[in-house]
């Protein structure tokens, strides 16, 4: 019974993925025991939320993230751990100070200069120094509902010291939403539907962990604003934006159904005070 009980939250949760790092972290992080170590992050029904009833262990192995016109490549797992309070009703995913969404950056291709057009930062930085990576991060509570729907806010970091510390695509205001999916998504054009896929599942009798293995979300209609907080710094001038050269050559903002993520995923899931029980 307890296998068919995690199947749910499974299929929902794992698209929090692409994303996402903005939930607030509690005061203090528990550890789960022996044999359970990877659910570190899930807050302790004991000791910190007694509505964190199952615990998540989520990565994200590959797949893309498409904005505008920059299609960047997953080459870098990221993971995602917490807690939620309902296996089936929406609900929010709590996680403690050692919890959330991992930042693992992505490489960009085309780096700086492919984003903001600027060839001429070739010659004075070399190609080296102009490596571009992207990070996304959450910027509010991801919802997860049912078996086949994560709703997740995010915004992505552009990550290089010529753009300033604080070049992103959405903010806290202006979020990314991602809507991802295993089924088939219902796009405004010119997107067409796409369709992930439910991923294997496999339950250990012996810790009681639910695994969900090779499924794959996707969202091919969600909307990206322009660039913000971009500026050039180069040998101590003055900081100048730029924020309409990345949004000019990178195709932002972006309008619902000419974006795309697909996010190939692995998960595993557990009742709480199992993974805490002394």
């Amino acid at each position: 019974m307890k296998s068919k009980r995690y199947v749910g939250l499974m299929m929902a949760v794992v698209g929090l993925l692409t994303a996402f790092a903005a939930v607030s972290p509690m005061a203090q992080a528990a550890t789960p025991r022996t044999g359970y170590t990877q659910f570190t992050g899930c807050p302790s029904p004991f000791s910190e939320n007694a509505s964190s009833h199952t615990c998540l262990h989520a990565t994200i192995t590959g797949g893309n993230f498409k904005m505008g016109n920059k299609n960047v490549p997953i080459e870098k797992p990221m993971t995602l751990t917490g807690g939620v309070e309902h296996l089936f009703e929406p609900s929010p995913l709590l996680f403690n100070s050692k919890g959330g969404l991992s930042k693992a950056k992505q490489k960009v291709p085309g780096g700086v200069v492919g984003l903001t057009g600027l060839t001429w930062l070739l010659e004075i930085l070399g190609s080296e120094a102009l490596t571009l990576y992207a990070t996304t991060e959450l910027v509010g509570t991801p919802i997860v509902a049912g078996t086949a729907f994560a709703r997740l806010p995010v915004k992505v970091h552009l990550e290089n010291a010529t753009l300033g510390n604080n070049c992103y695509v959405g903010s806290t205001s202006s979020p990314i939403v991602l809507n991802l999916t295993t089924g088939t998504t219902s796009p405004p054009p010119p997107n067409t539907p796409i369709t992930g896929k439910e991923p294997f599942l496999e339950f250990e009798e012996a810790t009681e962990i639910q695994k969900a293995k090779n499924g794959v979300y996707v969202d091919n209609s969600f909307a990206a604003p322009g660039a913000s907080g971009c500026v050039l710094t180069l040998f101590g001038f003055i900081p100048i934006s730029i924020n309409g050269l990345v949004n000019t050559q990178s195709g932002l903002p972006a309008a619902a159904g000419t974006n795309e993520t697909v996010q190939n995923f692995n998960a595993e899931v557990v009742n709480s005070e199992i993974a805490y029980e002394n």
